[in-house]
């Protein structure tokens, strides 16, 4: 093959291919749902939101579904739904978006990580029970980049050990686990619908369960105008009723609902057709020595759903010690701008979860209301600290357009035929590999 773009040959990837990454895709319909909502002046009401929670209950399978103005808000929720509060612990993956764990301070309790699964990267089942205490209240998993967590052994231990788990499913709108839709597996899901998620409706997030108990308490946390006998079935809620108990505003703004019910429509057959693209991607990579597809087995009743943030996983030693830094600066240069190295930073290595004091406890918020010392640090957690070495983003393409994806596919294939020329120039990987959040969450 020609010389590497990187040290000075031409790239292998010469066009945009700009509808390829182009998302979401909007339409006249969206945009006539917009303006009706404008026209009517109903940005702040809830009826279309309501008619976006039924189609989105019916969707996911659930009895009920609550529309937020964020995921952050829906996870929020949806731990103060289990019952989270002063003193708590909340198991947790630390490979993740800050949402997952960080709504747990607001609440008094405090987040315990969990290492991650060499293959999925997702949170791994055999290092949950040690975990749990009698301050345990919730397990929050993660479909990390859109792959599903291996559910069956979690909640064989969450159900023994009487811990509510709550899925981020974020990552993984539509994804299935054994043919079961994430989201329906634990006792709640929660997820966010913003802009650069594969279900994007705008900055939004939703919540669904079929525990009728946790949807009350979630709709008297952040929903004051709902938040009434009308709709409050549990009836210990019912004396707080007309202000919210969380003191949060989590309605969803009409714009995003209207455009949710009309992206929601069309959903299945765009994410499909993702799925196909995805797959036909890493399908004309099999075999190349440096990379893994980072996707379930072939069969298995498992998928990727929309293939959020996509990653492929990276074998260094099998191009002679090549750092990932190096293995993706060349690929950038070959003309795959989303191809970064690391994915997430391990959260409990942040300073946030180490030493700051947000609310003024005079101590770290970490262990202002634990019992014991539970900050986690550098060496606790081998496996998800080495992770990110063996990441990598790749492609995100929309359409299944096979004459476009094998430029992509030929970039990485030159890039591995031509690895030998990028080990003199190799630095290395930095400390602190990755960012603390994913450019596309």
């Amino acid at each position: 093959m020609s010389t590497l773009a990187l040290l000075g040959g031409p790239p292998a990837v010469t066009s945009e291919h700009e509808d390829m990454f182009h998302w979401p895709i909007v339409t006249s319909e969206d945009e006539q749902a917009v303006l009706e909502v404008l026209r009517k002046g109903s940005m702040s009401s809830w009826d279309i939101t309501m008619e976006f929670e039924r189609e989105f209950a019916a969707w996911q399978g659930a009895k009920y579904a609550l529309a937020h103005s964020t995921g952050t808000g829906a996870i929020h929720a949806a731990l103060y739904g289990c019952h989270v509060g002063v003193g708590d612990e909340v198991l947790c993956p630390t490979i993740t978006y800050w949402a997952s764990a960080l709504p747990c301070y607001s609440l008094g309790a405090t987040p315990v990580f969990v290492e991650s699964h060499p293959e999925t990267f997702c949170i791994d089942p055999t290092d949950i029970e040690h975990r749990i205490t009698p301050r345990t209240k919730a397990l929050v998993v993660v479909h990390l980049y859109g792959y599903p967590c291996d559910m069956d052994p979690i909640m064989e231990i969450a159900r023994r050990r009487g811990v509510k788990v709550i899925e981020d499913v974020s990552h993984a709108q539509g994804s299935l686990y054994h043919g079961r839709k994430c989201g329906m597996l634990g006792d709640v899901g929660a997820m966010s619908l913003m802009t650069g998620k594969s279900l994007a409706i705008g900055e939004a997030g939703i919540l669904v369960t079929d525990d009728r108990e946790i949807y009350d308490r979630a709709l008297a946390f952040g929903h004051y105008e709902r938040y009434d006998d009308a709709h409050i079935e549990t009836n210990y809620l019912q004396p707080g009723a007309g202000l919210p108990l969380g003191g949060y505003k989590y309605r969803m703004h009409q714009m995003s609902s209207a455009v949710g019910r009309v992206q929601l429509r069309h959903y299945d057959e765009r994410r499909a057709e993702i799925d196909r693209a995805m797959n036909y991607f890493w399908d004309a990579l099999e075999g190349q020595p440096g990379l893994r597809a980072h996707r379930p087995p072939a069969g298995s009743g498992t998928t990727m759903g929309g293939w959020y943030a996509a990653q492929g996983e990276y074998v260094s030693e099998e191009l002679e010690g090549l750092s990932v830094t190096r293995f993706t600066e060349a690929l950038r240069a070959e003309g795959c701008p989303w191809c970064g190295a690391g994915g997430n930073k391990p959260l409990h290595l942040h300073p946030l979860l180490n030493t700051t004091d947000v609310y003024g406890h005079g101590k770290p918020t970490r262990i202002a209301n634990a019992g014991r010392d539970l900050r986690q640090p550098a060496g606790s957690l081998p496996m998800s600290e080495a992770i990110a070495a063996r990441t990598f983003g790749i492609p995100w393409f929309k359409h299944y357009q096979p004459e476009v994806i094998d430029d992509y596919v030929g970039a990485f294939k030159k890039v591995i035929a031509n690895y030998r020329d990028l080990l003199p120039g190799d630095p290395g990987n930095p400390e602190g590999l990755g960012n603390w959040h994913l450019s596309r969450l």
